[in-house]
């Protein structure tokens, strides 16, 4: 006798099937009325071109249960593609000027550059992308302290389950706690808005050590991206390359996350899109051919950057862990020394896991920096304190949307100030 469960599959995939089909043909006719003919890929082989809709909606019955989500979905042509309607006002497009010190002559000391100064147009822009997190984690901060004449012991206590609720870490919600209670014991903290302004300098500490973007000196600059799947990572690469491409640098990218072909095809896109050679491999090859692959070419091709993407399934895989630590080996190899950078890749919308991630992502790589995606869309932005208070690791860029210049360069100051300050409405309000 069949197994119920083993029925119910067979339907699950019976309709996956009808459905991706549909969707194909759907496709196919409106390629066909408009004209449209399939393009040859670099290898020379026609491909058929298949609804960005269905590999977004189909699950992969193939793969694992365990392998989380694709990468959040790239931006349409016409939002990569166009600037927006302020830049097109202002007859220029967003950080150039942060671009350009990424790109400029570095200190003895190697260190990375700091960010440019922000703009009041960008600052504007952060907070709008911070607003979620505004209203949250620092609304709940903002509602406890602001305008208190003065401190009583439930206030301290109700400080206590907001920062522990506020998925910023026990190490973190205690190192703030403790200043609290030490400035209060003090004398240092008399009334709520001194309270609120020493958690804001508290973040600005934690924050300062992030040094805004990578540095692009060395020809050529590699680049290894690391993180899950879900997390952006196929999507920070294409939009780094649109970055340094738009400064006139010469890129190379690898795609390096075989096990997936929708992020193959992904990058390959954002390749296209922004004059960039894509390396590939075949599906699930070894990731860390494709790296020493890519690297090559971009040696020979004189390249100023590589940016290479990486298999990213659940980082409680220990084959996962053990692949990106023989990744880094071979990168070296290819290269003749270590990688310049590299990034990990996390999604503000997980909490604490962000955090755990990390951890683990560093036992299998010496992990350079971050990037914290998706903070438009959480409440649980004060990760971020979490995060770097944790692992001493300075955030390099931030996701705060879906559009290229949405991927923004860290820095410590605006950010904190986008997340803590009063806005002008705000403070003619009070």
């Amino acid at each position: 006798m069949i197994n119920t469960a083993v029925v119910a599959a067979i339907g699950i995939i019976a309709a996956v099937a009808v459905i991706g089909f549909l969707l194909f043909r759907r496709s196919q006719t409106q390629r066909i009325s408009s004209g449209d003919t399939a393009k040859p890929s670099r290898d020379g082989i026609r491909r058929e071109s298949f609804p960005e809709t269905a590999i977004a909606s189909l699950p992969d019955v193939l793969d694992s249960k365990d392998d989380e989500a694709s990468d959040d979905e790239e931006p349409s042509s016409d939002e990569a593609d166009k600037p927006s309607q302020a830049d097109e006002d202002s007859g220029e497009s967003l950080e150039t000027d942060d671009i350009a010190v990424e790109l400029g002559e570095l200190d003895a000391d190697d260190a990375a550059p700091p960010p440019a100064p922000v703009s009041d147009r960008d600052m504007q822009a952060l907070r709008t992308g911070l607003k979620t997190t505004r209203k949250g984690f620092i609304g709940r901060l903002a509602g406890l302290f602001r305008g208190k004449k003065t401190v009583d012991p439930g206030m301290i206590d109700e400080l206590e389950e907001v920062l522990i609720t506020a998925d910023i870490g026990v190490k973190t919600a205690t190192r703030l706690l403790d200043n609290v209670r030490q400035r209060v014991s003090e004398g240092e903290a008399t009334d709520g808005d001194a309270i609120y302004a020493g958690l804001r300098q508290d973040a600005a500490e934690i924050l300062g050590k992030s040094t805004g973007g990578i540095s692009a000196q060395k020809e050529p600059t590699l680049v290894l991206v690391v993180g899950v799947n879900g997390t952006g990572k196929t999507t920070t690469i294409g939009k780094l390359a649109s970055r340094y491409t738009s400064a006139g640098k010469s890129v190379v990218l690898g795609a390096g996350d075989t096990y997936r072909a929708a992020a193959v095809l992904q990058l390959e896109k954002w390749g296209d899109r922004v004059g960039c050679e894509v390396i590939q491999g075949k599906e699930g090859a070894d990731p860390s051919s494709v790296v020493f692959d890519t690297v090559k070419k971009g040696l020979e091709s004189n390249a100023d950057i590589i940016l290479c993407d990486t298999a990213g399934r659940l980082h409680t895989k220990a084959p996962l862990m053990e692949e990106l630590a023989k990744l880094g080996r071979t990168a070296e190899k290819a290269l003749g020394r270590p990688a310049d950078h590299i990034l990990l890749v996390l999604d503000a919308t997980t909490g604490q896991n962000a955090i755990q991630q990390a951890a683990l992502f560093r036992e299998a790589l010496p992990v350079t920096g971050l990037v914290l995606t998706k903070l438009d869309g959480t409440a649980k932005g004060g990760v971020i304190l979490g995060i770097v208070d944790e692992h001493n690791l300075p955030v390099h860029y931030i996701g705060i949307g879906e559009k290229v210049e949405d991927l923004r360069t860290f820095d410590a100051e605006s950010f904190v100030a986008a997340l803590f300050d009063k806005t002008d409405e705000e403070a003619n309000a009070s």
